[in-house]
């Protein structure tokens, strides 16, 4: 007997159902390092110790292993000399088992985004495999080009390519990069996916927040021949683009099943669409909605202008007001004034697990106030972006508001983004909109 099989006893070939080896399937016969009476050193189909393989480089070791897409530099134990901010590197566990690979960056706390666990190399073909296979669940499972020629067509996480998102607005792609790691790989991606859904331009955007957390600088980019501006149709509604002055990709196709449901609540009704950007809760309302009236309240001077030119877009009226929501609600309680629906739906007030920037009281407050402008019997629809606020948290928060303003509510349901906005089961951060729908009384 060896010295090591006297510690935790002598075991022959079994099958391997832990996660510990996502390369083999589960049920086949494996040797596998760990136990539940311990950890055994790699053994080998002679019961030996087996010689450790050469590693792949450039390559990192893990202190611990934690099968979710985002590592942070304190689950890291050691890089390999070669591996540089922004490789692409194959990743081990500490005891030396192959665990992945992933998008390599020293310089951010967040300093490890997996692409994979198993053994498939990160090359030509994966690309082209992940990228057809968002394309597919956006074309043919969903068939979202049969209703819109906007939607999310590489969603981060959600897709299996962490820190890329990827709208279509009819002809052009309008992309938002989150790492270093991805944008120095967009040159081998955008021909894949033009050539893919058969669109002709793109424009990169990356967030400054963005850009100091991965500690890289660039402008951005463009096709050349870009066009300033595209007009889109979801559901009948048509809505401009504008990449100048739109926020994040420049539309929110996340909220279009939420958009297309509140029309259908809103027949004959005043509605108030609060931080409406460009107009989309109003604008459902008025054209597919039959709403008796619609008012759109945006801070950002651009946004309210654009609201308006997607009213004449679509040959309806909508009321516009350039406000800050706070004041607006104020105002509106002060006269009294009261609506049949209204939309929540600020931008992300909460940017991390640790923000202390007190995101959480600005949404009690914003509730607060929304609340008291529902008519008795009326409808709230009340929205987060924040992916650090958890769906349990934000509704307890919703509650409390409601209470203070001395509201009873029903809770009809508790929504998400669309379908073109999948969630990762590995990253749960990635179910970042939250949308629940309440009757005041």
């Amino acid at each position: 007997m060896l010295p090591w099989q006297s510690l935790v006893g002598v075991r022959a070939w079994r099958r391997c159902a832990w996660p510990c080896h996502p390369g083999v399937p589960i049920g086949l016969p494996f040797v596998c390092s760990y136990s539940a009476d311990g950890i055994l050193p790699p053994m080998s189909d002679t019961a030996g110790p087996a010689a450790a393989a050469p590693r792949a480089t450039p390559w990192v070791e893990l202190r611990s292993a934690a099968f979710h897409t985002f590592i942070y530099q304190k689950m890291m134990q050691v890089a390999s000399p070669d591996a540089q901010p922004g490789d692409c590197v194959t990743v081990y566990d500490k005891h030396g088992q192959l665990f992945g690979h992933g998008l390599y960056n020293p310089r951010s706390a967040l300093t490890l985004r997996m692409l994979n666990f198993s053994p498939q190399p990160i090359d030509a073909a994966f690309w082209r495999e992940t990228l057809a296979r968002a394309v597919d669940l956006r074309t043919r499972l969903l068939g979202l080009p049969a209703v819109t020629d906007a939607y999310r067509l590489v969603h981060a996480e959600g897709d299996d390519l962490s820190g890329l998102v990827v709208d279509r607005f009819a002809d052009v792609l309008s992309l938002e990069v989150f790492s270093l790691g991805m944008w120095r790989r967009l040159d081998e991606l955008l021909p894949v996916l033009h050539e893919l859904v058969g669109t002709q331009h793109h424009r990169v955007h990356v967030d400054d927040r963005v850009q100091e957390q991965e500690a890289f600088r660039t402008p951005g980019s463009q096709s050349p021949q870009l066009p300033a501006t595209v007009n889109i149709t979801e559901h009948g509604v048509r809505f401009r683009v504008q990449f100048d002055v739109g926020h994040k990709t420049g539309f929110f196709c996340d909220q279009r099943d939420n958009r297309r449901r509140f029309a259908g609540m809103v027949n004959d009704a005043e509605v108030l669409d609060l931080c409406s950007y460009s107009g989309g809760f109003g604008l459902y309302a008025k054209v597919l909605g039959k709403a008796r009236a619609a008012t759109c309240v945006d801070l950002d001077e651009e946004a309210v202008e654009l609201a308006r030119r997607n009213a004449n877009l679509n040959q309806v009226r909508v009321d516009t007001v350039q406000a800050d929501a706070f004041i607006y609600m104020r105002q509106m309680q002060m006269n009294r004034r009261q609506f049949d629906a209204v939309v929540l739906d600020p931008p992300k007030l909460i940017f991390g697990r640790n923000d202390t920037g007190g995101g959480d009281r600005k949404y009690a407050d914003l509730n607060r106030l929304a609340a008291g402008l529902v008519r008795p019997g009326g409808l709230l629809l009340t929205c987060s972006c924040s992916g650090a606020l958890a769906r349990e948290e934000f509704t307890r928060l919703v509650l409390a508001a409601l209470r203070q303003a001395d509201r009873e509510a029903q809770l009809l349901d508790s929504a998400g983004a669309a379908a073109d906005h999948p969630v990762s089961p590995r990253c749960p951060e990635s179910a970042y909109l939250k949308a629940l729908w309440l009757r005041l009384r």
